[in-house]
């Protein structure tokens, strides 16, 4: 019965790869080429080993597919069901992060923490989240359910279902761009452009009454 609760789920990775990734064209690629999938396979061995308290060899397993793969998983996260690493060179993710199911991450990301405290350190991510290339999400917060997290921001407080994240530190950007799976990297908003834009729009108005001001002056004194 485990043994085929494993396959299921191996079966199941392969299948959220092809789904996700349009480079993937057949299931020997990926089982052979995407070290996403290897890391993966490795971080469920290390993890139940963890979980029956052996000691040593799941940090080994984790180290040596680090070595291997370029991603750093501890053996202690926690990930759920379909999850999936694009490229992946440059993943790490802590010790006590939480995972939820279907989300997905790109190369460079940091699920990490903020310092020594103990406990919950890292981040949880909710179901359907995508967290783009090189993000930093750290500390003991909550990423909510379909949820983005723009290429190169810095998150380091609670976000919201159905947010876009962007910048650093990391805004809340109230527009859903989490389209079929895919990160949208071109379409995600610039908050810190648009309030420039909201003021150079403002200016331009005050300007605008101003010279109204100014003429109807200049027609008093006439």
């Amino acid at each position: 019965m485990v043994i085929k609760k494993w396959i299921n789920t191996i079966i199941e990775d392969i299948n959220t790869i092809k789904e996700k990734d349009v480079a993937a064209r057949n299931i020997f690629e990926v089982i052979f080429l995407y070290q996403g999938f290897h890391v993966l396979l490795a971080h469920r061995i290390a993890h139940k080993l963890l979980y029956w308290k052996v000691p040593f060899i799941p940090r080994l397993i984790s180290q040596v597919a680090r070595f291997l793969t370029g991603i750093e998983i501890h053996p202690g996260a926690k990930i759920g069901r379909r999850f999936f690493i694009d490229h992946g060179m440059g993943v790490v993710i802590g010790e006590t992060t939480i995972i939820g199911d279907d989300v997905l991450i790109y190369q460079g990301v940091t699920l990490g923490g903020t310092g020594k405290e103990q406990g919950k350190r890292h981040p949880t991510l909710g179901n359907f989240v995508t967290v783009g290339a090189g993000a930093k999400v750290l500390g003991n917060i909550t990423i909510g359910n379909y949820s983005t997290i723009g290429a190169g921001s810095v998150v380091i407080s609670d976000v919201d279902e159905h947010c876009t994240v962007v910048g650093v530190p990391g805004r809340i950007v109230k527009q859903k761009k989490y389209i079929e799976g895919q990160l949208q990297h071109n379409r995600i908003p610039d908050p810190v452009s648009c309030e420039l834009n909201r003021l150079k729009y403002e200016v331009k108005e005050l300007k605008e009454k101003l010279e109204k001001l100014e003429n109807q002056s200049s027609k008093v004194n006439l």
